[in-house]
């Protein structure tokens, strides 16, 4: 049995930015000793039922994390070594805002097991953020990543925005440049996409959003970009310096199993996806929602081929004991002249192109198979 990742949901923010549909509620709305006890039960509960699963990977996501405070954090983390057969070597991953350092000990954190640290920083102008809501600047994200270097961390990956309001390629490239000089390991990079019911849903009318053949052309130059200062792309909005990949990510994008705990959070275990619903109630009554067997081959397909490596065919033929059929094979010859994917006797792969266009590419190659 391979190893499993283990997801904490964290859902408190000190205030919703313009673009989240993730699930969170403002810091003063929820009692956090009460929703950390609640956690640590579970923690014990879930433990107890996969006692014969080692966890390699930990990602507290959010929300915001840090908003917790360091305290409850180790806490937490504690619990999880006590309870889980944690492996060595663990990737051990927190979130955080720019603006954390006055609610976080570092150093506390590094000798507690935290080694990894991912900031929400979406654009180092300062036009932009104002856009976005966010309450922090560039000069604050880089004087906290400065601290937690200081402190030990020395596996730091930030969250840029693409085709906000009004940004252009020089100003996307100060953001690019911005995280590069920071001396950051990872990189995630995501196309702003206007969610339902969210402030800029309301708003966007009033909003210079930015066409689609435009997001392309600044998606494209970010991949150039960010190749050129040596963070390979290895997701389809994910890049890396060699060996910093995120291990928790990857169990995703592997189609591995996980357990996820909080409202919200998805667990894929035993070879069912279940996932607790938005819901503080059901969260504290550990009710969960049952989804769908998880793991059969479209699923698996789908997801390899959000991975710059693709669909490896000798990884699926392991998995599942057979060979990609045919079907697949040759609609896959029929995009080649378009330069959507690339082809050859060991994978089918997407181009950067092909990422920009996934969706329908995937549905296309998995149809009627």
């Amino acid at each position: 049995m391979s190893d499993t990742g283990l997801y904490i949901h964290i859902p408190f923010c000190k205030s919703k930015c313009n673009y989240c549909n993730f699930f969170s509620v403002c810091h003063h709305e929820i009692d956090y000793d009460t929703y950390t006890a609640q956690m640590l039960g579970l923690i014990d509960k879930y433990a107890e039922r996969h006692q014969n699963r080692s966890i390699d990977t930990v990602y507290f996501g959010g929300g915001t994390p840090s908003v917790i405070g360091t305290k409850r954090l180790c806490r937490i983390l504690s619990e999880i070594k006590s309870a889980f057969n944690v492996i060595d070597n663990a990737e051990i991953t927190f979130e955080a805002n720019p603006t954390s350092s006055d609610l976080l000990d570092f150093s506390r954190l590094y000798q507690a097991g935290f080694n990894r640290i991912s900031f929400g920083l979406q654009s180092a102008d300062q036009n932009e953020l104002s856009v976005l809501g966010r309450q922090h600047t560039a000069e604050e994200a880089k004087a906290v990543i400065e601290t937690a270097k200081e402190a030990g961390f020395r596996n730091i990956s930030i969250d840029i925005m693409l085709a906000i309001p009004y940004q252009t390629e020089e100003s996307l490239l100060r953001t690019i440049s911005f995280c590069y000089e920071c001396g950051v390991q990872h990189i995630s990079a995501y196309i702003l996409k206007i969610e339902e019911g969210t402030p800029f849903d309301k708003m966007r009318d009033r909003l210079e959003l930015i066409d689609e053949d435009s997001q392309a052309l600044l998606y494209e130059f970010t991949v150039r970009e960010l190749e050129r200062r040596g963070y390979h792309q290895y997701e389809i909005s994910n890049f890396a310096k060699n060996g910093f990949e995120s291990r928790h990510n990857l169990h995703y994008w592997h189609d591995e199993e996980y357990i996820g705990l909080g409202p919200s959070a998805h667990s894929f275990i035993d070879g069912e996806r279940y996932y607790y619903s938005n819901s503080f109630e059901d969260f504290y009554n550990d009710k969960t929602v049952f989804e769908s067997q998880g793991g059969d081959r479209e699923e698996y397909i789908m997801l390899a081929l959000r991975l710059r490596e693709g669909l490896i065919f000798q990884k699926y033929e392991e998995r599942f004991k057979e060979k990609i059929v045919d079907q697949i094979l040759k609609r896959a010859s029929s995009l080649l002249k378009e330069n959507y994917i690339e082809l050859d006797e060991k994978s089918l792969r997407l181009t950067v192109k092909g990422f920009l266009v996934s969706n329908l590419i995937i549905g296309y190659l998995l149809n009627n198979t």
